[in-house]
């Protein structure tokens, strides 16, 4: 059993549980009572700061108000640390109806946790204390730049208590300068004589007055050191003697105590002790196994409840941990009188946790103990798992605790390095590491070699869409699909349906690319049926965002829904600032508010975009998911030109060219982007570089309907309309087709420009007629912006046309104002308009009458009216005006936009 006071005040003080510490300090009490909304305890270790805040939750009845958070050793884990901060304020009376549970996932970013648990406790109806413990092992530089966001932003009913051994950079100067910060210091941390004596005799252990003033003096009023020297003078025969002799040092006081209270336990305690100070946290059956002996739980308990520096972790008890200076010191002991025991624990502490299913803390002691077949094959076993569940920060870590070289000796090893250099977009070396990995397949037992296969088709599938190579993910996709199904992939653990999903996503996405919209969208489909049905969010989202980009090709208003269904996941998670899929609906986001011209939201979709997209990349030139990055940079650099920001466009162009070369084959949007770019360099008069550009072109690129129109454009600038109308003719007469509405705009109104040059203002304003009928639908404006065309416009407004509200908003954002907001959540209709419907629509918002109408489209005044009926009877309305108004609800019309 642990040593606890065994002499008669000992008997009548010593408590079962850490109550027997909590010594009232009233003076400290009042402090934190009527302290600013941030408390700082800043004191060097064993101060007394846990046990005074402790105290003072106790004494003033805050057990149920006050969230705990203690920070764990190094903790280098930003995602860790705020997931629990918010768990501890969930368990709290008030926290648990305000706080929302945030999920672990890829790289979360403590941003998020920070901007979400504001929003949570905008509005707390009490005070509510989180007090973040050991706050200076907080190793994440990001971390705490995010505790310094929470100081700065949180609302007067959280009050929040620092304890920490050092002062960290946090803006505490701003706090004190503007009265908001208490601040207690070892000074006064420092218990005082009579603080000193409630203190010992708590613990069963009287002195004389001088030989506690002789410890208190000697300790400085140091509250581990006057706790430690408790434990001792219990059971000392001569406590005069030990306390007039104890040391006042930090270093010597526990080099002191380490020979005086270690020693003094009994054989089974110290050995206990001694043997799990390796391990970060303890059980008594780890302790079991460690010590070879039984009754470990117990004795842990014993070793809380008399207060030794033993801390539960849990409700149940069942986990503990040593203080952390007191660890330190049981390992220094350890490795001082039996260093060569060190790799045989560590070899135990791994096969028991791995046994037991802990398998990060099982790979670290295989580490330490130099197992590395056991760590990686651990980490083999668990990387895709990490990855999914938001701890791919740990999984690299691990990785990195490999000896040098390794990897080369190691299928399995150089397998992992292979996926971690994909994940950072390293994709070059990940080809090289899959290579040596294949190489070496033979070494792999014989028991592991279904899950390595599976492994090795996960990386190539990977790959396979990171280098846009459609063919390589079929293949990949099938043969993963076989053998996740196969009896020996069930036989061995590794045939769970997640592979199935995964493996239907990627082939989705290469299709996506590719243009095979139809198997794209079915596969995408069934991604998402199976993600949801096994219950992986994170496939889930991933499914969302691919299904928004295939929705956008075919509808903007169905890509933005989509998108945004996608985000709502994402938030739901708390994954919406960290998740390369959540990256993804950006893009698809910002692609449709760029094409409806609204460029301020459009650049903040596209700007955390790019923030997610490179948040993985290790190299300034690397970032994961590049077949979306593609489409990122080809809309920056719309955005980034319409914006008149030319150069900055330009790197965008770059960024996209680059991503390009990466690719086993062109991007379906490669030769749409390299048309864009000379497009660009035509509008600012660089044309003899795209002269240059088109004639050291592939005849069949140049011949086909973007370049022609680049063609057409730089033929205009250099007063070549008839080259020009040539140039365009086969996109025309249909020997050159433009599958895309978007695209057939920005055609339609190089065509206006043309024939308007040529003379031909019929065919001009045909032309222009037909480019704003496609753009009306959506609201596609973006073409206007990058072809201004504005005298074009304004010379047609004044005609009497059936898109006047459409000019007059299209002119107003190239005068640089931003467009109607286009409605969100209108009800659809139940039955679609036809197309002759939607052309008689178009004229309603005019004054045109009805038997003008029908003039203007050559058809019978009973059929216009026929057509309105219909029109009117399909919106729900029963005139004209209620009509538009539904319309434009509808997105069916442009909205009202008179110029100003």
């Amino acid at each position: 059993m642990c040593v606890v006071p065994d002499t008669a005040a000992g008997a009548e003080h010593a408590g079962s549980d850490l109550r027997v510490w909590l010594i009232p300090r009233p003076a400290l009490f009042e402090l934190l009572n009527t302290g600013e909304r941030v408390v700082l305890v800043s004191a060097p270790a064993g101060s007394g700061k846990t046990f005074l805040l402790r105290s003072w939750i106790a004494a003033e009845g805050l057990e149920d108000r006050a969230a705990w958070v203690s920070v764990g050793r190094q903790e280098r884990d930003a995602q860790a640390f705020w997931l629990s901060v918010l768990d501890s304020l969930r368990a709290t009376r008030i926290g648990s109806g305000q706080v929302r549970e945030l999920t672990a996932a890829p790289d979360l970013d403590g941003a998020t946790a920070v901007r979400r648990l504001l929003e949570d406790l905008r509005s707390l109806p009490e005070p509510v204390w989180l007090v973040i413990d050991d706050l200076h092992e907080l190793q994440a530089e990001e971390a705490v730049h995010q505790v310094e966001l929470l100081l700065a932003g949180a609302p007067p009913e959280l009050r929040l208590v620092l304890l920490t051994r050092r002062d960290l950079r946090l803006g505490l100067h701003r706090l004190r300068v503007e009265g908001g910060l208490t601040e207690i210091r070892a000074e006064e941390l420092r218990f005082s004589v009579g603080e000193s004596r409630a203190l010992l005799e708590a613990a069963g252990v009287r002195l004389s007055d001088g030989a506690l003033e002789s410890l208190v003096a000697r300790t400085e009023g140091w509250a581990a050191g006057l706790r430690l020297a408790a434990l001792s003078l219990a059971n000392d025969p001569d406590p005069e003697r030990f306390a007039a002799g104890f040391s006042g040092r930090e270093r010597a006081v526990a080099e002191y105590l380490l020979a005086e209270v270690l020693e003094r336990q009994p054989e089974e305690v110290t050995r206990l002790l001694l043997r799990t100070s390796i391990l970060e946290r303890v059980s008594g059956p780890l302790a079991d196994r460690l010590t070879g002996c039984s009754g470990s739980e117990r004795i842990l308990c014993e070793l809380e409840d008399a207060g030794a520096f033993v801390v539960s972790l849990d409700a149940e008890r069942s986990w503990f941990r040593y203080h952390h200076l007191f660890a330190d010191l049981l390992a220094l002991e350890l490795r001082r009188t039996a260093p060569q025991e060190l790799p045989g624990l560590h070899a135990i502490a791994a096969e028991w946790l791995a046994e037991h299913g802990y398998p990060i803390e099982a790979i670290r002691h295989a580490q330490a103990a130099e197992n590395w077949g056991l760590a990686a094959r651990l980490l083999a076993d668990n990387w895709r798992f990490l990855y999914l569940d938001g701890r791919l920060a740990t999984g690299r870590e691990l990785l990195s605790g490999f000896p040098d070289g390794m990897a080369a000796t190691d299928a399995e090893l150089a397998l992992l390095v292979a996926r971690d250099k994909r994940v950072v977009g390293s994709l070059h070396e990940s080809e090289s590491y899959l290579a040596l990995a294949e190489r070496m397949s033979r070494s792999v037992p014989e028991d592991r070699r279904v899950r390595f296969q599976v492994a090795v088709l996960l990386v190539r599938l990977s790959l396979a869409r990171d280098r846009n190579d459609p063919d390589a993910v079929a293949g990949a996709a099938q043969r993963l699909l076989a053998l996740a199904a196969s009896p020996q992939a069930i036989e061995a653990g590794v045939g769970e349906e997640g592979l199935r999903a995964t493996a239907l996503l990627d082939l989705a996405a290469a299709e996506m690319w590719s243009g095979q919209l139809e198997a794209a969208e079915r596969h995408v489909e069934q991604g998402l049926k199976d993600a949801r049905r096994i219950g992986w969010p994170m496939l889930e989202l991933q499914a969302l965002s691919y299904r928004a980009f295939v929705g956008m090709v075919r509808s903007p208003a169905i890509g933005e829904q989509r998108a945004r269904g996608a985000i709502e996941v994402a938030r739901a998670h708390g994954w919406e600032d960290t998740a390369w899929a959540a990256g993804s609906a950006y893009v698809a986001l910002g692609n449709v508010t760029l094409w409806r011209g609204q460029l301020a939201e459009a650049e903040g979709w596209l700007d955390r975009a790019e923030l997610v997209v490179r948040g993985f990349a290790e190299p300034t030139t690397a970032m994961t998911e590049p077949t979306t990055a593609m489409m990122l940079y080809v809309d920056r650099a719309m955005l980034e030109f319409v914006c008149g920001r030319h150069e900055a466009a330009m790197t965008a162009h770059g960024a996209v060219e680059s991503i390009q070369q990466g690719f086993a084959r062109q991007h379906g949007l490669a030769t749409r982007a390299q048309a864009l770019k000379l497009g660009m360099l035509v509008r600012v008069g660089e044309t003899e570089l795209v002269q240059r550009a088109l004639d050291d072109m592939d005849e069949d690129v140049r011949a086909g309907s973007a370049m022609r129109v680049v063609q057409a454009a730089l033929r205009l600038a250099r007063d070549d309309p008839e080259g020009a109308a040539a140039a365009l003719a086969p996109i025309f007469d249909g020997a050159s087709l433009i599958d895309s509405p978007r695209w057939n705009i920005q055609a339609l109104l190089l065509k206006a420009r043309v024939e308007d040059a040529l003379g031909d203002a019929g065919a001009s304003s045909r032309a222009l007629e037909r480019a704003l009928e496609l753009a009306e639908p959506d609201g596609l404006l973006l073409p206007f912006l990058l072809d201004p065309a504005q005298d074009l416009l304004e010379r047609h407004a004044r005609l009497r046309t059936t898109h006047a509200s459409l000019i007059s908003e299209i002119l107003n954002l190239q005068s640089g104002h931003p467009p109607t907001a286009r409605p969100e959540h209108a009800e659809p209709l139940r039955e679609p308009l036809s197309e002759s419907e939607l052309r008689v629509l178009r004229y309603l918002p005019t004054n045109l009458l009805a038997s003008e109408i029908a003039g203007e489209l050559f058809v019978s005044l009973n059929t216009i009216r026929t057509h309105m009926r219909r029109v009117y009877s399909k919106l729900g309305v029963h005139s004209r005006g209620d009509a538009v108004r539904r319309a434009r609800e509808l997105g069916l019309l442009s909205p009202s936009s008179p110029r100003r």
